[in-house]
């Protein structure tokens, strides 16, 4: 269902344990709350939904776009990839299913914003030894990601990997678990993705 013009924007997180807010200390501070307040604050109203899924893999967006669907919002922000690579899930396999959930959001009319797959050798509990190989990984599923999100016409949150070259140099960024975010990462992440999501947001209003 389109927005009413003046009413607002509606938002909706999809993905993994990112998108969802683990490891922040306070519901305020998670990724979806965040976004919302700083739309708000760049004059934007806006509400929003979270149907991601902690421990969520790029195959399992589809039932996520599903729910999505049923009533559509204005803006999707997808945040997957840090399971496909913790589960060794073949690029080709993760970036499939990336393009069918993004191109089915895409067709339904949702502008969408996607945040790739972090460099998970930044995460402090990676043993240096395999620091180089998982940097390595990281980066091929990014970049496949990125790939298949602009053939779409998808916007792509931190596309240069600052945000993880943040959290590498930071250990505050990580919450006790060492692996999610903290309320202090998870404000430099909405830092990264929001300019992408009030881009999607002018477009979003343009084309309505």
């Amino acid at each position: 269902m389109t927005t009413a013009p003046g009413a607002p924007l509606r938002l909706v997180l999809l993905g993994d344990s990112i998108a969802w807010g683990q490891g922040a200390a306070r519901p305020e501070d998670r990724l979806a709350e965040r976004l919302r307040r700083g739309l708000a604050d760049s004059g934007v109203p806006a509400e929003a939904v979270v149907h991601a899924v902690p421990g969520a893999r790029s195959e399992h967006l589809g039932e996520q776009v599903e729910r999505t669907l049923v009533d559509p919002p204005d803006v999707a922000v997808v945040v997957v990839g840090a399971n496909d690579l913790t589960h060794r899930t073949p690029v080709t396999a993760a970036g499939a299913s990336l393009g069918a959930a993004l191109r089915r959001l895409r067709d339904g009319g949702v502008e969408v914003a996607l945040a790739p797959a972090p460099d998970l050798s930044a995460v402090p509990h990676v043993p240096p030894a395999l620091r180089a190989a998982v940097r390595v990984a990281s980066e091929e599923l990014r970049a496949r990601q990125v790939d298949v999100a602009r053939r779409l016409g998808v916007h792509v949150a931190d596309g240069d990997g600052a945000t993880s070259r943040a959290f590498a140099s930071d250990p505050t960024l990580f919450s006790a678990d060492r692996f999610h975010p903290s309320s202090a990462g998870y404000a430099v992440i909405a830092a990264a993705v929001l300019p992408h999501v009030l881009a999607a947001a002018g477009a979003r209003r343009r084309a309505a």
